[in-house]
């Protein structure tokens, strides 16, 4: 059977046996109209990604959620903050709370700080996963470009099967957004829809 990429792109990794939502990066940098990264779809995002997380606390599912933090001066964020300036904003010295999640994690809920966009670099994600038996991570937030597709890309990568919630994601455009989700699609996890989200979890 041909998949809408071509023979070449119609496989799917499909669900592993123990889901857990990772929450990639969904603060007031994106969320808010005036944030640096402020992001057109990032509402709907966010009203997604709370189902998400209530389905699964409902279902006793891991949530994890990741947020960017930098030392002050910038002094761990490497040629990352040279190539993206406006990370800055996440510096611990830096005004604006603009690090501040979008949605609260409840107590016990692990929260990852990283400083590049994949949340597996350099970060306790894998082990933790690892650990806890997980095998399939639901993965919301933002930027699809950027931060999703790095975690998603990682994910596989390190044997995890990755599931992209297309309505929990958002980017700088619709069509960055949709060509990005095509071609992870197409390569690296299956993006779903929330509908399949919530009812797999």
């Amino acid at each position: 059977m041909t998949g809408p990429h071509g023979s070449a792109f119609s496989g799917r990794v499909g669900w592993g046996s123990t889901p857990a939502v990772v929450v990639i990066d969904l603060v007031r940098a994106y969320i808010h109209p005036d944030g640096p990264f402020a992001l057109p779809g990032a509402r709907a995002a966010v009203e997604a990604a709370a189902e998400l997380v209530e389905t699964a606390r409902d279902k006793d599912v891991p949530v994890v959620w990741t947020v960017v933090r930098y030392a002050p001066g910038l002094g761990d964020g490497g040629l990352f903050v040279r190539k993206v300036p406006a990370l800055a904003c996440f510096a611990e010295d830096a005004p604006g709370d603009w690090g501040e999640l979008a949605l609260e994690p409840e107590a016990g809920e692990v929260v990852v700080v990283k400083q590049y966009a994949s949340a597996f670099f350099g970060t306790s994600l894998a082990p933790t996963l690892h650990t806890a038996g997980i095998d399939t991570v639901v993965l919301a937030g933002v930027s699809t470009s950027g931060c999703v597709r790095a975690t998603a890309m990682d994910a596989i990568n390190s044997g995890f099967h990755p599931m992209v919630v297309r309505q929990a994601c958002a980017d700088r455009t619709a069509g960055l957004h949709e060509n990005n989700l095509a071609d992870l699609d197409a390569k690296y996890a299956d993006v779903i829809d929330l509908a399949e989200a919530l009812d797999r979890l």
